[in-house]
């Protein structure tokens, strides 16, 4: 591997970056850096998050950057607040030690008047959210007729939150003669569109293969009931004692549901939804980054731009529809070098579904048996005598309570002393799994009538809408979920034609989702469903 002196990097740029803590360059900056100060070619990046991507197209543009000049001469687009945030932190930080080079963040849910009024400081490099930088430049405020390139940060992420019209706007906006750089960690026909239709023989630069997962993840999955789903997370989180993660969400309400249940169950944890104002979803992260939470519980959507390497734990309480999600997801942990595990919680009926995520990620789930009460009480046990046993003692602290101590216990032979010692701390989790049942399913192949979970019956629907209106899979789930946000609803089959659609959810439902999809329209058009009969 290469050092970051042999790459052709500045020794501003150099002296930054080891201040920094840059050692080696990761295999994207390795590919990156050489061909962006050598070449002026277009450049598609796949690589996934946590890989370095934010270094290998920013340290090359500072080194480029003219600061004599007055304008705009880079922009970098990304999905998220926060990214964009962290991106503007990376870019000042990598430009610590060259003559001043302006740096300017714009992204919604701020005060658009200062964010104007920072436009107006000869900004050379401008780091935004595609909204708000269309919006600026409507106002004629974002001047980028003159930009020498510009970078789709997370493309994939930013087409998947709806930015796809925004993005096509921007592009317009741009001079031919610039050096366009896609970085996504997959490679949906969306993007391939950006690419055919902006982009002039771009050159690919790989980190990884297309779609696929992480090398160093291991993937994990439970099959249980889908009334366990809630057990299960308890049981994985008591199993792992220094769990550090982000338990995955499909609804908003079920984020809170789930957050709610492990709060009142002693956990160390928190909710981050679409409800929450922006200074509490920055409270929120900013406890988790430091780790004064150990589990996050999110939506999707939530979660973009929560920027954290060292998860231990990425865990699916549902099975996402779209095997990109679920790259998404498990490509947050396993980052910068470590191992990761990413751990999806399934019914018999979503098993058959794996295979398509496999093929995606190139490697294969283990199933996992669900810990019992017994596995559980001898990790927390162990878990604990280890800490004990590498606790620093203070005795200048403890030394004048020690005689009473001595005095209160002196009746207590060792073994004694050890099982009240070891009871205060694992009574409660006793007591819990003395009598914990079995929550593993047997997975008996489904005939091929029928791949439906056994403990619900399911409703089949006609829906109005297909492949002619661009509509896929995810988007029929967001339409159902977005639809009926305060219930958690499981959703069956989905099979998407040219002029139509169907789906099944729970029948419990039924009524409720004809009354909530009665008035709703998708890209202008009136939605119609209708009850269908079930496949046979």
């Amino acid at each position: 591997m290469q050092q970051f002196v042999e790459l052709g990097l500045n020794s501003e740029i150099l002296k930054a970056i080891e201040e920094m803590g840059f050692e080696k360059p990761t295999l994207i900056q390795e590919k990156t850096i050489p061909f962006l100060l050598e070449s002026s070619d277009d450049i598609i990046a796949l690589a996934q998050t946590g890989t370095g991507k934010t270094a290998a197209f920013g340290l090359p543009i500072i080194q480029q950057i003219d600061v004599t000049r007055c304008d705009a001469q880079a922009l970098i687009l990304c999905p998220t607040r926060e990214l964009c945030l962290q991106i503007t932190r990376d870019f000042t930080n990598f430009s610590k030690f060259l003559k001043k080079i302006n740096v300017v963040a714009l992204y919604g849910g701020a005060d658009i008047t200062k964010q104007m009024d920072a436009l107006k400081r000869c900004p050379h490099i401008i780091i935004a959210t595609p909204g708000r930088a269309l919006d600026l430049i409507e106002r004629g405020r974002l001047k980028i007729e003159n930009i020498g390139w510009l970078v789709l940060d997370e493309a994939d992420e930013m087409l998947s939150m709806g930015f796809k019209d925004d993005l096509d706007a921007i592009l317009r906006n741009t001079p031919k003669e610039k050096q366009t750089l896609l970085f996504s960690a997959t490679m949906p026909k969306e993007i391939v569109s950006i690419a055919e239709r902006y982009m002039h023989n771009p050159f690919e630069i790989s980190a990884g293969k297309k779609n696929i997962g992480a090398e160093n993840i291991a993937h994990h999955f439970y099959l249980i009931n889908p009334k366990d789903r809630y057990l299960v997370i308890k049981r994985i989180a008591d199993l792992h004692p220094d769990i550090y993660g982000i338990v995955f969400c499909r609804t908003r309400n079920e984020t809170k549901e789930v957050a709610d249940k492990l709060m009142a169950d002693g956990y160390n944890a928190d909710a981050l939804h679409g409800d929450l104002s922006q200074g509490q979803r920055d409270v929120v992260m900013n406890r988790f980054r430091s780790k004064h939470l150990q589990m996050l519980v999110a939506t999707d959507v939530a979660a973009r731009g929560l920027d954290v390497n060292d998860l231990s734990h990425v865990i699916n309480y549902n099975l996402p529809e779209d095997p990109e999600i679920y790259i998404h997801r498990s490509g947050r942990t396993g980052r910068a070098g470590k191992s990761g595990t990413s751990i999806t919680i399934i019914t018999p009926r979503e098993k058959n579904r794996l295979g398509d995520i496999e093929k995606k990620i190139g490697k294969k789930f283990e199933q996992k048996k669900v810990p019992t009460g017994k596995d559980i009480c001898e990790k927390q046990f162990f878990n604990f005598i280890d800490k004990v046993m590498t606790v620093n003692v203070d005795e200048s602290q403890i030394e004048q309570y020690l005689p009473e101590i001595y005095e209160k216990l002196k009746d207590f032979d060792r073994e004694e002393l050890i099982k009240h010692f070891v009871s205060v701390e694992f009574n409660h989790f006793l007591s819990y799994y003395k009598d914990a049942e079995e929550l593993n399913v047997r997975f008996d192949k489904p005939d091929r009538k029928s791949k439906r979970d056994r403990h619900l019956s399911y409703s089949r629907f006609f829906l109005n809408l297909g492949k002619k209106e661009n509509i896929s899979k995810r988007d029929v789930i967001f339409l159902i979920n977005d639809s009926m946000p305060d219930k958690s609803i499981d959703i069956g089959d989905i099979e998407i034609l040219n002029n139509f659609s169907f789906f099944e959810i729970d029948s419990n439902y039924e009524k409720d989702i004809l009354k909530a999809f009665k008035n709703l329209k998708y890209q202008g058009k009136k939605v119609n469903i209708e009850l269908a009969k079930l496949k046979k």
